[in-house]
This record gives C-alpha cells, sequence and structure tokens, in this order.
C-alpha cells in the first residue's frame, strides 16, 4: 500500500497550529508575520522529521515560479530544432530553469491544446515556432502575463518579441552567388507555407532574379512530413520539365535531400550540369560528394538570444517587454557544388 502523502494540513493538525501558520513558516515570512522563532523551529523540525517536501505546482502557484519553460517547435527530430534545443537546455538549467520540449507538427490544434495544457500547470513561460491560426492563442498567453518568445518565425500581425534570421537576404546572397557563377536559369524549390519565413526566402530568391532580368521557376511542394514519400519525384518531375535548368536552389535542407536524390536518378553532375545551393546548412552536405553549398542558421547565438530575452523577462524585467525583437545573420558557405562550371 503505498504510503499517504503528508501535506501542510496534516502538519498544522499534528502540531495544533493553524495552516496559514504553518504556510508563512515553509515560504520563509516567519519574522515578517511575527512567529516566534521558537515555533518556526518547531516547524522546521518537524518538516525534517516526517520528511515533508511541498509540490512543486504548490510552490508555484505560491511564489509565482514553476522555474519551467516550454520549447514548443514544429519538429523536436529535426536537426535544426534539435540542436537549438541542446543549446537552450544548457543555458536554462546554468540559470536554474528546466525545459519541457514538445512538436507541434505545424498543427494549430495541436499547437492549442498543448499550451492550454501547459498553462493549468503554471510554467512561466513559451518559447514557440508558431503554427498557422495562432495568432489568438498567443494574444491570450500574453495578456494572461505569461512570457512569451517566438523564433524560426515571427507573427507581423502581433507585437511580442521573437529571435528570428535574416531569410529574405540571406536567399537573395545565395540567388546572386549562383548568379555570378553564371547560372541563368535557376530552379527554387520550396514548399507551399504562409510561414513568414518561406515568404521571405522566396521573396529573397525573386528579387535576385528580377534583379538580373532573368525568369523565375519556382516549385511549390505540398507542405508535407519530411519523411513522407514523393517529394523525390516531384523534384525529378520538375527538372525533367525544365531542361535548361542551370541552377538549383533549396529552401531547407530537407528538401535539398530529396532533391539530391532527383539529381542522382537522372544522373545530373554537380557542379557540371547544375549548381545547388541549400538553405539550412546539414552536417551531410559536408560528408556528400561534391560538398553542397549551404546558408548556415547561427545555431548557438540563436539560442543565446533566446535565453536572454526569455530571462530578461522572467527575472526582474516583466513579462511586459516588448523590445526583444532580433533579427541574426546567416553565413552562406560556398562548397564545390556551387563552384562555377568549367
Amino acid at each position: 500500500m503505498a504510503k499517504k502523502k503528508i501535506s501542510i494540513k496534516d502538519i498544522a493538525k499534528s502540531l495544533g497550529i493553524s495552516i496559514t501558520t504553518v504556510s508563512f513558516i515553509l515560504n520563509g515570512k516567519a519574522k515578517e508575520k511575527r512567529i516566534s522563532d521558537e515555533l518556526t523551529l518547531k516547524v522546521e523540525d518537524y518538516i525534517k522529521a516526517v520528511g515533508y517536501k511541498p509540490s512543486h505546482l504548490a510552490q508555484s502557484l505560491r511564489l509565482g515560479k514553476s522555474k519551467v519553460i516550454v520549447f514548443m517547435v514544429e519538429d523536436i527530430s529535426n536537426q535544426f530544432f534539435a540542436s537549438i534545443a541542446r543549446e537552450i537546455e544548457e543555458k536554462a538549467y546554468k540559470n536554474g530553469y528546466k525545459i519541457i520540449y514538445c512538436s507541434t507538427n505545424n498543427d494549430p490544434e495541436k499547437a492549442k491544446t498543448l499550451i492550454d495544457t501547459f498553462k493549468v500547470r503554471s510554467v512561466d513561460g513559451f518559447i514557440i515556432t508558431p503554427t498557422p491560426n495562432l495568432e489568438n492563442t498567443i494574444i491570450d498567453l500574453i495578456e494572461d502575463e505569461f512570457a512569451v518568445l517566438l523564433f524560426d518565425r515571427w507573427i507581423p500581425s502581433i507585437d511580442c518579441n521573437y529571435v528570428v534570421v535574416e531569410n529574405e537576404k540571406s536567399a537573395f546572397e545565395a540567388t546572386l552567388h549562383l548568379i555570378n557563377n553564371g547560372c541563368k536559369n535557376i530552379g527554387f524549390i520550396t514548399v507551399e507555407s504562409d510561414q513568414i519565413q518561406m515568404k521571405d526566402r522566396l521573396r529573397g530568391y525573386n528579387e535576385a532574379i528580377e534583379n538580373h532580368g532573368l525568369k523565375s521557376n519556382v516549385l511549390m511542394l505540398p507542405f508535407q512530413n519530411p519523411s513522407d514519400q514523393g517529394l523525390s519525384q516531384k523534384i525529378q518531375l520538375f527538372i525533367q520539365q525544365n531542361a535548361d535548368l542551370d541552377g538549383l536552389f533549396f529552401a531547407t535542407n530537407y528538401l535539398a535531400f530529396e532533391g539530391l536524390q532527383a539529381l542522382n536518378t537522372l544522373k545530373k553532375r554537380i557542379p557540371i550540369d547544375l549548381l545547388v545551393v541549400s538553405f539550412d546548412d546539414h552536417y551531410f552536405f559536408t560528408l556528400f560528394q561534391p560538398n553542397i553549398s549551404a546558408i548556415e542558421q547561427p545555431l548557438e547565438s540563436i539560442a543565446e538570444k533566446l535565453m536572454e530575452g526569455m530571462l530578461r523577462m522572467l527575472d526582474g524585467e516583466g513579462t511586459y517587454l516588448k523590445d526583444f525583437k532580433i533579427t541574426l545573420p546567416n553565413t552562406l558557405h560556398v562548397r564545390a557544388s556551387s563552384d562555377a562550371k568549367k
């Protein structure tokens, strides 16, 4: 039979004092409430003797801090999110906080359910990559005075703190890199998405193409789980239907993985037949032959800024802080896949 957990009520009854008195002593308010040293010591000795431990939730309700932050992303198994999660975990631990991880799969209903669940558990803050149609839920969190920090993408219609990267500028520079290396017909492979970061990457590509009088050639793939089948075949068909392509720019690394498979199936040689660049660098790109040029997002800097912003909201500056809107630069790593054709 499980041992009954001791409550404040049990302590008060055993010692013949009020529950309020026990609560004041447990919360370090004995002197403030003019409780005698003798009674304070009596209560402290008793709780040591019986092994009383206050519940985490009860402490959160009394003290206003659970020391828990929710890290809610699209897919925690994705290398980008997983790498940032690892960095954040270390930084949070050093500052006395713990992290709860969860994935939304970009499903707004799942995101709302998760947020509602964590709200009633009195977590202190939320770091979120927002799904579509999450505006009202984010607004509710802010109005309920939770610390909220968006990352990877932000919501233009909401005045909410965020940490993002230069998606449009980096896409422009990567496209310009291909143009400067002789490409005249560059295909941009992306996903159908209202996410602001994906729109910015498309905008950067189009701007570079228009500035040089070239033709925009975009393949919009349905948004789906990267593990779903069929992406490689769709990219293969796109390449076959556009025989004059001499460059490919992939909007994400998982699209690049599928694209490399398609190019291999078609026996297209990189960089002889096409130059290739991808957004979101990955260790696989340095193993592939030839090495794949890619835009690296500053994972450590993103994690540092996320924790800096969250701690500023939680530790003294208040959840009302509205000026923490950070945009970080990326780095284009030029490798053999985008060398100028010989």
